[in-house]
């Protein structure tokens, strides 16, 4: 049951980051071709992506979490936590949360970064176009 578990909140965060993947791969791309070279844009993008992946699965998939389920809370001989609906629907709410909050993390410094490469940029720009008049 653990195994299951341990899988289904695996493609879950994987599922979970292959949509934020495509609904801001066309802004996350745009925003990449406006601040870096068109040649290296890509390679960016696709290392994004990339961590994307990475971020939401590790924030999904909570493997300490999930180690209640195979070994006892304490050393008292306690029990280990059994494994029912409740609990599964529990898990696959905090698998879908969990993925999300890893990735507005990562996009929202992201999004910093490139909004202050995005000045820069444009100060650069002025620059030069104020040197060329």
């Amino acid at each position: 049951m653990f195994l299951t578990l341990l899988l289904v909140t695996f493609l879950i965060a994987l599922l979970v980051s292959f949509i934020i993947v495509k609904i801001f791969n066309n802004s996350l791309n745009s925003i990449l071709n406006r601040l870096i070279e068109s040649s290296i844009s890509s390679a960016w993008l696709r290392y994004l992506k990339f961590a994307i992946y990475v971020v939401g699965i590790s924030s999904g998939v909570r493997i300490w979490q999930l180690e209640r389920y195979i070994t006892p809370q304490d050393s008292e001989g306690s029990q280990i936590i059994v494994l029912n609906a409740e609990r599964w629907i529990l898990e696959v709410y905090r698998t879908i949360i969990g993925s999300l909050q890893g990735i507005a993390w990562l996009l929202l410094v992201f999004f910093i970064f490139a909004l202050i490469a995005y000045v820069v940029v444009r100060l650069t720009e002025h620059k030069r176009d104020a040197q060329k008049s």
